[in-house]
């Protein structure tokens, strides 16, 4: 671990120097481009989200958590859902592009992702580094400021891509996105490792939640936390 963090911090300052589901994309919503940080939540709907914990699924520990968090966000804020692994799809190509974006960014949104959320259930596979590619791609499309993806997944990568390796690369251009990623109740240190590391280089937090209590602890703290102090890691494993 000790020798990943130096590396990506080595590398972090040398880039310095250096069908059920309705989807939308940039040509079927409008933005607003005015100044201010904007919350993209992306949200795991794999199938591992099915398994039990604390006598409950997974999928619904966390749904009922958003549910209880969503509104006590700002109606002023902008924030968006996108959800992957919500589809099978017929080949392993299309499971690992099973990622949509659900409710764009936008104000006044809690209600729709809610909704949303209650309606999409768990089936397929784990596509982290593809969505976050999407969201960077269209889902903050025209949106200036400050953007901010608060990831939360209960497993790593399993689509032969690596989140750590894309996060090392955005930030060669981009440093108007940071990504928080919540890890619930993961307990492979590869996955850990890869998921904290795409949060360190991007100037975000790694949340690490093992029953609900920190689940929603998490996520409360993800969505009201400044970024004052860069590549911060908190965890607990």
């Amino acid at each position: 671990m000790l020798r990943l963090i130096l590396f990506t911090l080595f590398y972090l300052c040398s880039a310095v120097l250096a069908s059920d589901y309705k989807v939308y994309g940039p040509e079927n919503y409008s933005v607003n481009s005015a100044n201010g940080e904007r919350i993209l939540f992306i949200m795991d709907f794999s199938n591992s989200m099915t398994e039990y914990l604390d006598g409950r699924e997974k999928v619904d520990l966390m749904i009922e958590t958003m549910a209880k968090i969503l509104p006590s966000i700002s109606p002023d804020t902008q924030v968006g859902l996108r959800v992957y692994g919500h589809k099978n799809g017929f080949t392993a190509m299309d499971a690992c592009r099973a990622s949509s974006l659900l409710v764009p960014v936008s104000a006044s949104s809690a209600a729709a992702i809610s909704a949303s959320l209650y309606k999409t259930q768990p089936k397929g596979m784990t596509p982290i580094t593809y969505s976050l590619k999407q969201a960077v791609k269209n889902d903050f499309l025209g949106f200036s400021g400050k953007k901010r993806i608060i990831l939360l997944t209960d497993g790593g990568e399993n689509c032969d891509e690596s989140p750590c390796e894309y996060a090392m690369e955005l930030i060669k251009t981009r440093k108007d996105i940071n990504i928080d990623v919540i890890a619930f109740n993961i307990n492979d240190k590869d996955d850990l490792e890869q998921l904290q590391c795409a949060a360190l280089v991007t100037s975000g937090k790694f949340y690490t939640a093992n029953t609900a209590a920190e689940l929603a602890k998490s996520l409360s703290n993800s969505i009201n936390a400044r970024k004052d102090v860069e590549a911060k890691i908190i965890t607990d494993y």
